[in-house]
C-alpha cells in the first residue's frame, strides 16, 4: 500500500469514526443466519445501536474478508461501527441456556421452556424419556419446537452410543426397556455410585420374575413426574396401571422420566451383584441386603435413626 493510500485509509477511518460514533446505550440483536452486511446494519439501527450506514461503509472499507456469525449479540454504550463489526465476525455471542436436570419428567421440561420468554411458539409435551438433561443454549426469538428437537437429538445420539457398548448383563432388549429401567434407576438414587448397584438389584430382580417394587412408578401415573407433595396412600400402591411396579410384575409400559447418561449407562451396564433389596439412608444412599430377612433389618435399623432424629 502507498504512503497516500495508507494516508487516504486512514483519513476515511477517522471520519467514519467521528461520524458514526459510538452506540449511545447498550442494546441487545439477534443477527439471523445467512444475514448480509446491509441486513446487519438495518438490525443494528433499529436497536440504536448505529446507524445502517456507518456499518455498511466501515465494513466495505475495513472488513476484510471476515464474515459475519449468526446469533445474539449484546452491543456495549461506546462501541463504533468497527468495533461492532469486529463482535459480529468473533462469534462472541449472548450464551442463553436452558438446563434439563437428570430425572426431570417431560411435563416439566414444558413447563421450563413455556416459562423462557424469550422463546417462542408452544409445543406439546415431549415423548418421556426423549429428552437428554444438560444445559442448552439458545438464542432469544428461536422456537421452542427447535430446542426439544436439540435435546431430542442429543439424546438419539447419547443412547445410539452408549447401546452400541451394552453389556450382556443388561436386562433391556430394546431402546424403550433401557429408557424406561433408566429413568426408574434415576428417581430411585441421587448418588452416583450407586446407580450401577441399583441397576444390578432391578436387573436381578427381572431375571427372577420378582416385582420392581419402585415407588415412583406409583406416583408416575397420578402427577406425571411431578412432585406428589404428600405420603403415598394404600390405595395408590394397590393400583393396576401400566406403571405401578408394585401391582405388576416387569417393567412399565415406558419411562417415568428422561434419565441421564450416567443411568443410561447403568442399566446397560448394571453392577454383577446378587442384592435383591434396597432402603434408603435418609441422606440419599442406599443400604443393599441379599436377603428378605437381612433387608427387613436394615428397614428396622434405619427406621429407628430417622424416629431417633424425630422424623416420620
Amino acid at each position: 500500500m502507498t504512503i497516500t493510500r495508507l494516508l487516504l485509509v486512514s483519513f476515511l477511518a477517522l471520519l467514519l469514526a467521528a461520524c458514526s460514533g459510538g452506540a449511545p446505550r447498550d442494546a441487545e440483536v439477534v443477527i439471523p443466519p445467512g444475514a448480509s452486511i446491509a441486513r446487519a446494519g438495518e438490525i443494528l439501527e433499529k436497536a440504536g445501536a448505529v446507524s445502517a450506514s456507518s456499518f455498511r461503509n466501515h465494513a466495505r472499507l475495513f472488513g476484510g474478508g471476515d464474515p459475519i456469525k449468526p446469533g445474539e449479540y449484546k452491543i456495549e454504550k461506546g462501541m463504533d461501527a468497527g468495533d461492532i463489526l469486529r463482535l459480529l465476525q468473533s462469534g462472541k455471542t449472548i450464551q442463553r441456556l436452558v438446563m434439563i436436570p437428570e430425572g426431570m419428567p417431560s411435563i416439566m421440561v414444558r413447563d421450563r421452556l413455556m416459562a423462557e420468554p424469550r422463546l417462542k411458539g408452544d409445543i406439546a409435551v415431549p415423548a418421556e424419556g426423549s429428552i437428554l438433561p444438560d444445559s442448552y443454549a439458545f438464542t432469544t426469538g428461536e422456537t421452542r419446537a427447535a430446542v426439544v428437537a436439540r435435546m431430542q437429538a442429543a439424546m438419539d445420539r447419547t443412547f445410539a452410543e452408549l447401546w452400541a457398548k451394552r453389556s450382556p448383563r443388561t436386562a433391556a432388549k430394546d431402546r424403550n426397556e433401557a429408557m424406561t429401567l433408566a429413568s426408574i434407576v434415576e428417581k430411585e438414587t441421587s448418588v452416583p455410585a450407586e446407580r450401577r448397584t441399583v441397576a444390578g438389584v432391578y436387573t436381578n430382580r427381572l431375571a427372577i420374575g420378582m416385582k420392581l417394587q419402585a415407588d415412583p412408578t406409583i406416583i408416575y401415573p397420578i402427577t406425571r413426574g411431578k412432585p406428589l407433595g404428600r405420603r403415598i396412600l394404600r390405595s395408590e400402591i394397590l393400583a393396576v396401571n401400566d406403571y405401578n411396579t408394585y401391582s405388576m410384575i416387569g417393567l412399565p409400559k415406558g419411562p417415568i422420566a428422561n434419565p441421564g447418561k450416567a443411568s443410561i449407562a447403568a442399566v446397560l451396564d448394571p453392577e454383577a451383584n446378587d442384592y435383591l433389596y434396597f432402603v434408603a439412608r435418609g441422606d440419599g444412599g442406599h443400604v443393599f441386603a441379599r436377603t428378605l430377612s437381612e433387608h427387613n433389618a436394615n428397614v428396622q435399623k434405619w427406621y429407628q435413626l430417622r424416629r431417633e432424629r424425630g422424623e416420620r
